[in-house]
C-alpha cells in the first residue's frame, strides 16, 4: 500500500513533524499566515490526513472533493472551523486537543482581569512616554480585585480554573451555567446566578462558553445594558460570543466601564477598528493559549490523533466518535 500523505497548514514544533513523519509523507504550509483555501482545497485531494488549525476552512465541499482523507486534526480544543457533519457523512474522523490548555487559559483570563483592573497596559505607556514625573496620589488609579464580584459566563475546565484563582483573590463569584455544580458551589462558594442577574451583579465579567448556535451572539445590546457603569467584560472563549457593534456602542457611550478581549470578531480586526483606539479596551491577540509547553502538548496531541487514524484506530481526542472511519484509499481526486 502506498504511504500514507500528511498535510500540515503552519508551521509547528518539529518533535509533531518528526512524529507525523514516522507514519506517513508530510507536506507542510510554511507560513505563519493560513494556507488560501485554494491551495487547501488543492493539498486535501491528495492527503490521506489533514492538521488543520480554527483557521482553516474545512467544508463540505472540500471534504467532498478528497476521496482518501480520513481525519482532520484540529491543533485547538475548538472545531467551529469543521463542518462536522459533513465529515461524519463521509466517514472522516474529526480530531481536536481538549484539556491541555485550561490552566493556561484560565491564567491568561485571570492576567487580563488584573492587568485591565490595574491599567498595567497603561501604566507602561505613561512611563514610556515620559509623562511619569513623580508619585501621585490620584494617577492612574484602579480597581480592586478583593471583594469584587467576579461573573463567569460558563463553568466548563476553564470556567471552573477562573474561579478557583478568582478565589484566591478573595472575591465573590457568580456563575452561570448550561449545569449547576453543587459539588463546586459547596468547595469554592461559589453562587449560582441567571445571565440577567450575573451581569447586573458583576464588577467584571469573564466569559468561558463554547461557541455554538446557543452562545453565538450571547453577550449582545440588552445584555450589554444590565451590566454596571463601572463593570468590565473580559473575553478568553470566542469573538463571536459576543455582538461586537453592540459592545463597541456600550463602550463608547460608557454604558460599561470597559473590555479585555483575546479575542474578536474577525481576527485580526481590520485596521481602523475603534477597538484599537479605546484606552479602556485590553486588546490581544489569540495568545490565551501561548505558553511553549501548552502549545507543544496541543501539537503532539493533534498529531497522535492522525497517527492512530493512520494505525487503525479511532483518534484518541475524537469530536465525531460516531464516524465509522473512512478506509485507506488511494482513488484518484
Amino acid at each position: 500500500m502506498p504511504t500514507p500523505s500528511i498535510y500540515v497548514t503552519r508551521r509547528i514544533f518539529p518533535e509533531a513533524i518528526a512524529l507525523l513523519r514516522s507514519v506517513a509523507e508530510v507536506r507542510q504550509w510554511e507560513s505563519d499566515l493560513p494556507p488560501p483555501y485554494e491551495r487547501l482545497l488543492a493539498e486535501a485531494k491528495q492527503s490521506d490526513a489533514l492538521f488543520t488549525l480554527l483557521t482553516d476552512r474545512i467544508d463540505a465541499p472540500l471534504l467532498a472533493a478528497a476521496p482518501q482523507l480520513r481525519v482532520v486534526s484540529n491543533m485547538a480544543v475548538g472545531y467551529n472551523n469543521v463542518d462536522v457533519a459533513a465529515a461524519t457523512a463521509r466517514g472522516i474522523y474529526i480530531g481536536n486537543t481538549p484539556g491541555v490548555l485550561t490552566e493556561t487559559t484560565a491564567e491568561f483570563a485571570f492576567a487580563l482581569l488584573l492587568a485591565w483592573a490595574r491599567r498595567v497596559p497603561e501604566a507602561q505607556r505613561f512611563a514610556r512616554e515620559g509623562r511619569w514625573k513623580t508619585w501621585e496620589p490620584m494617577s492612574l488609579l484602579g480597581v480592586d480585585l478583593h471583594g469584587a464580584t467576579l461573573g463567569i459566563v460558563g463553568v466548563g475546565r476553564i470556567g471552573e480554573a477562573m474561579a478557583r484563582r478568582a478565589r484566591a483573590f478573595q472575591m465573590r463569584i457568580l456563575y452561570q451555567s448550561r449545569t449547576r455544580k453543587p459539588a463546586l458551589e459547596r468547595e469554592l462558594g461559589i453562587i449560582y446566578a441567571g445571565l440577567d442577574t450575573l451581569l447586573a451583579e458583576s464588577d467584571f465579567v469573564s466569559l468561558h462558553v463554547p461557541l455554538n448556535a446557543e452562545t453565538r451572539g450571547l453577550i449582545g445590546a440588552r445584555q450589554l445594558a444590565k451590566m454596571k457603569p463601572t463593570a468590565a467584560l473580559i473575553n478568553t472563549a470566542r469573538g463571536d460570543v459576543v455582538d461586537q457593534a453592540a459592545l463597541i456602542k456600550a463602550l463608547q457611550a460608557k454604558s460599561i466601564a470597559g473590555a479585555a478581549l483575546d479575542v474578536t470578531d474577525p481576527e485580526p480586526l481590520p485596521a481602523g477598528n475603534p477597538l484599537y483606539q479605546m484606552e479602556n479596551v485590553l486588546l490581544t491577540p489569540h495568545i490565551a493559549s501561548a505558553s511553549r509547553g501548552t502549545r507543544l502538548r496541543m501539537a503532539m496531541m493533534a498529531a497522535l490523533n492522525i497517527v492512530d487514524v493512520l494505525e487503525g484506530r479511532a483518534p484518541t481526542h475524537c469530536v465525531n466518535s460516531e464516524a465509522t472511519g473512512r478506509r485507506p484509499s488511494r482513488a484518484p481526486a
